[in-house]
């Protein structure tokens, strides 16, 4: 059984940062994809950040690059996502996704993961 526990979200001002982080239990992340995704209000889920393995290749959403950075805590077999200048159109529910076995054609399609955490909300005000 595998568990994914987020934490770090909040309300914060634009310009502000965010860390985000997701602890995987029930199976050490060694191959696949594990990241972020979120879901805007009244939007669909699309891509945030994720690292494939192996490798420790990073993926991101193009409205997300050069402001957040992926990065893995193999210690604790968790993924952080690090968010700095925060827009009011980065609030949504983040959530967290794990995947052993996903393509790299498939990496940005969220119905292709097989584990998703709780989510958490991040709500960026202006």
């Amino acid at each position: 059984q595998v568990s994914l526990v987020e934490s770090g979200g909040g309300s914060v001002q634009a310009g502000d940062s965010l860390r985000l982080s997701c602890a995987a239990s029930g199976r050490v992340f060694r191959t696949g994809a594990m990241g972020w995704f979120r879901q805007p209000p009244g939007k669909e889920r699309e891509l945030v950040a994720v690292i494939r393995r192996p490798g420790d290749r990073t993926y991101y959403g193009d409205s997300v690059k050069g402001r957040f950075t992926i990065s893995r805590d193999s210690a604790k077999n968790a993924v952080i996502l690090q968010m700095n200048s925060l827009k009011p159109e980065d609030t949504a529910v983040y959530y967290c996704a794990l995947d052993e076995r996903i393509i790299l054609s498939s990496i940005r399609i969220p119905s292709e993961y097989d584990y998703w955490g709780q989510g958490t909300q991040v709500t960026v005000s202006s």
